[in-house]
Formats: structure tokens, C-alpha cells, sequence
């Protein structure tokens, strides 16, 4: 059985509605509407099986998909990441950035970006994350699990971003040398090395980079994330961000 999410607090939904088109009158709650969302990424049901207590699967599958290609989840996620970060005595935007990869099994009949990681073993796709100290996800990128992360990395930060105003390094594994190195050159970003000793063995936590598994463990909670149901990658990045505002959220 899994946890049925509560509904949205007023503070919570103050806000979303700040970033949300929510100033046009509808017949349908909007409110209602990011419940159904958050309770699809927590439990990961299909949308033609959302309780009937939620608006029609296709009222609310029409706003995922229209929000997210007007940009309008990375939107939210930017500014509730920054109100996160001011609630503990942080900056607004991240000096320093950790970035990672994850392979994930892709769902069955779905060949799109499908690839072999050969050294995980995992037939599916790979998402690669930017989080901040305290684990919030800032940018992520979905591709096929063939994929090196350093080459596929550049999509992470095609260019710098406003919130990245304050951004200066950007820590990474042995895996991101090379191309993505240059490219965050001529970002104008330091490139900095964290890994573990290469005598020691199994899970050993790194200083400052830990961090990234850390979010890979949370994200573990959203059963929609748990494999990559999705088509397109960019509806899997998606996921990443509603999985990072919930958790922000909730805090």
C-alpha cells in the first residue's frame, strides 16, 4: 500500500501559484490538478488509473505535458530550491554544484534512448543530475545508458543559466574529464575532481559529493522514477523535478 501523499498546504500553494498560470478563470481547480500530479510521482500509477477523486487523467496529463513545455516546471523548481536554500541560512542560487549519473531500467516496448551501460549492466536510459550542497536537483539530463557522462554531460549546462550568477565550481567523478571539463571552461566554471581513493573499496563517501547519492536515494521514494516509464527523456526530467519540488516542499 503505498503512502497516499497529503493534499497541499495553503503556504505550499501560495507558492506554486506564484510561477503557475493560475490567473485565468477555469472550470477546473488547479490545485486539484498538482495534487493529481504529485500523487502520480509518488505512487507511479498510470494516469488512466488516478482516483477518482482527482480531476479526468486527460485534464490533468494535458497540464504535465503543456507545463513542461512551456518550461514552466523548471521554473517552480528554481524558485522553490531558492526559497529552500533561504530557509537555511543559504544564498538564494549555489556557489558550488555536484553532478552525477544514474543508469535506471527503461520500461518494456519502449526502444527510443535505449542503450547498454556496460558497466552497471542495465539496459535503459541514464539521468545525470546537478544538485547543490544540500541535494537539490538544479539540472538534469535523460539519455540512452550507452552514453559516457562526460559527453552527455554539456546538456546539463548548454549555457549558464540566471540562477547560476554565483556558480563558480562544478565537482564531479574521473567520469566528466575531458569534454565536459572544456565545456564548463568556457562557461567560465572551475572543474574540480572528488573522488575515492583508488586503494579502497566499496561505498566510501566523498567530501562534498556525497551528496549526489544522497538525492539518487531520495529519489527512490517516487515510484514513477523507480524506471523510466516514459517515451522521451524529457518527460523523465520532468519527473526529476517534480520529485526535487516535492521534496523542497515538504520541508
Amino acid at each position: 500500500m503505498v503512502d497516499r501523499p497529503q493534499p497541499l498546504t495553503d503556504s505550499q500553494w501560495q507558492v506554486m501559484r506564484c510561477v503557475l498560470p493560475v490567473q485565468r478563470r477555469r472550470r477546473l481547480c488547479l490545485r486539484r490538478v498538482v495534487e493529481a500530479i504529485l500523487y502520480v510521482c509518488r505512487s507511479g500509477c498510470q494516469w488512466r488509473n488516478l482516483p477518482a477523486e482527482y480531476p479526468a487523467w486527460t485534464a490533468v496529463y494535458y497540464y504535465f505535458y503543456r507545463w513542461q513545455r512551456t518550461g514552466h516546471w523548471q521554473q517552480l523548481n528554481t524558485v522553490v530550491n531558492a526559497l529552500d536554500r533561504l530557509a537555511h541560512q543559504r544564498e538564494a542560487c549555489p556557489s558550488l554544484l555536484c553532478a552525477d549519473s544514474q543508469s535506471v531500467r527503461l520500461a518494456p516496448r519502449i526502444h527510443e534512448h535505449r542503450g547498454t551501460d556496460g558497466g552497471k549492466q542495465v539496459n535503459g536510459r541514464k539521468r545525470q543530475i546537478l544538485v547543490d550542497t544540500g541535494g537539490r536537483i538544479w539540472a538534469a539530463h535523460v539519455h540512452a545508458a550507452n552514453g559516457h557522462d562526460g559527453t552527455a554531460a554539456g546538456a546539463l549546462l548548454p549555457h549558464r543559466p540566471w540562477w547560476s550568477w554565483r556558480l563558480r565550481t562544478v565537482l564531479t567523478d574521473n567520469g566528466y574529464r575531458g569534454r565536459f571539463a572544456e565545456h564548463l571552461a568556457t562557461l567560465g566554471l572551475r572543474h574540480e575532481l572528488a573522488s575515492k581513493p583508488p586503494s579502497t573499496r566499496g561505498f566510501v563517501p566523498v567530501a562534498r559529493r556525497w551528496v549526489v547519492e544522497r538525492t539518487f536515494a531520495w529519489l527512490t521514494g517516487f515510484r514513477r522514477l523507480a524506471i523510466d516509464y516514459e517515451f522521451t527523456p524529457v518527460s523523465h526530467v520532468t519527473w526529476l523535478l517534480i520529485a526535487n519540488i516535492t521534496l523542497c516542499l515538504n520541508r
